[in-house]
């Protein structure tokens, strides 16, 4: 049984909680209005190991999560008390960073006899789209997109494409069997020196370079149909360029600008070629948009091919209102959670526990 988007008459308060990685997040949301969104970062803390170190990260969201929670809802005007559930992610993500996140709710919602939602990280992310600005008034918040649609996660940890028939109700059409988009961004940067984390970094450098300046390898060429992204042969031939380029002289400002525009252009050619394959293969149909979350999509150039991509085939592409929605954010989880609140979706506090590995077509 399916789910409505549009809810204007059942509006409920919930905090949201996100742990999944090196971002301590918590959120206030009321149905699909966002009072508030506090995302605190580990990325300056783990810059130094040029990734993500699970115990650290584990031990600095101990140190955050009750200060990053007490400010979401004091921006949102909230309490405890009035708040009619409790929301944390699950998975996927980092176990011992998820655990933090899960203990803390499941607290909350037991000390105030608050429902307490479990929530799939990948849905939030597509459903971040249909979040709303609480500064929006009221009668121009009202949302026209519905099921069925496509969406479509690019972050660091995924790159997928699913079908979504209604919400919580996902079949999968592309997704990677190595490195995620966001992964292979990283590690590119990484090869380059640009440091952690990379991805941004590398966009700002890639508008400075030229595409055409070198040639990469494109991944699945002329088997973008079997619906698998695929990084790690990309960045391996990108690895012996540069080591190649090295071994000549230090790199010049010009050629990092042109690699890194060469890579990012190839990768991104790679996943708009079989996003459309998977989409065109599956077809249309009555499927009008293309929702699309994750961090990835923060950058310009990508979602740039994105809406031509769509209005080749003839859908709309939908993103988060802001960028502070495109990475990991409790707010999206919020979004996720109302839905789930509706439909009465709710875990006892002690079955609740992380799944580092959980999938979007996963029951939880």
């Amino acid at each position: 049984m399916g789910c409505r988007i549009i809810n204007h008459t059942n509006f409920m308060r919930i905090l949201a909680i996100d742990t999944s990685c090196d971002e301590t997040s918590s959120s206030v949301t009321d149905g699909l209005t966002v009072l508030s969104n506090v995302v605190w970062s580990q990325s300056k803390i783990h810059s130094k190991f040029g990734g993500v170190v699970p115990s650290t990260a584990r031990r600095e969201h101990e140190r955050k999560i009750s200060w990053v929670v007490e400010k979401s809802l004091k921006s949102s005007g909230s309490r405890y008390g009035s708040l009619g559930a409790v929301s944390v992610t699950v998975g996927p993500g980092l176990a011992i960073a998820l655990g933090v996140g899960i203990n803390f709710a499941r607290t909350i919602a037991e000390k105030y006899n608050k429902p307490l939602i479990a929530v799939n990280h990948l849905e939030s992310h597509i459903l971040s789209v249909l979040a709303q600005n609480k500064n929006l008034k009221r009668s121009k918040k009202i949302h026209t997109y519905q099921p069925p649609s496509f969406g479509v996660v690019v972050s660091g940890g995924n790159t997928l494409l699913v079908y979504m028939k209604h919400v919580g109700n996902y079949q999968v059409l592309a997704q990677t069997i190595d490195d995620a988009l966001g992964e292979s961004l990283d590690k590119s940067a990484r090869l380059l020196c640009l440091g952690y984390p990379g991805g941004a970094v590398l966009e700002k450098f890639a508008k400075q370079g030229s595409q055409n300046s070198y040639s990469l390898p494109l991944p699945m060429l002329g088997r973008e149909g079997v619906g698998q992204y695929s990084y790690s042969g990309l960045k391996t031939a990108f690895a012996r360029l540069v080591e190649d380029l090295k071994q000549k002289s230090v790199l010049s400002k010009t050629q990092i600008c042109d690699l890194a525009a060469s890579y990012q252009n190839t990768a991104f050619e790679h996943f708009i070629r079989v996003t459309q394959k998977a989409i065109t293969k599956y077809g249309v149909h009555d499927t009008k948009y293309l929702f699309v979350g994750g961090g990835v999509a923060a950058n310009v150039e990508l979602r740039k091919r994105i809406r031509k991509m769509c209005k080749e085939i003839s859908i709309s592409p939908v993103f988060p209102y802001s960028k502070r929605l495109y990475g990991d954010n409790a707010a999206m989880v919020g979004i996720a959670a109302n839905f789930k609140y509706q439909m009465g979706k709710f875990v006892k506090p002690e079955k609740v526990d992380r799944m580092p590995d959980l999938k979007i077509d996963q029951i939880i």
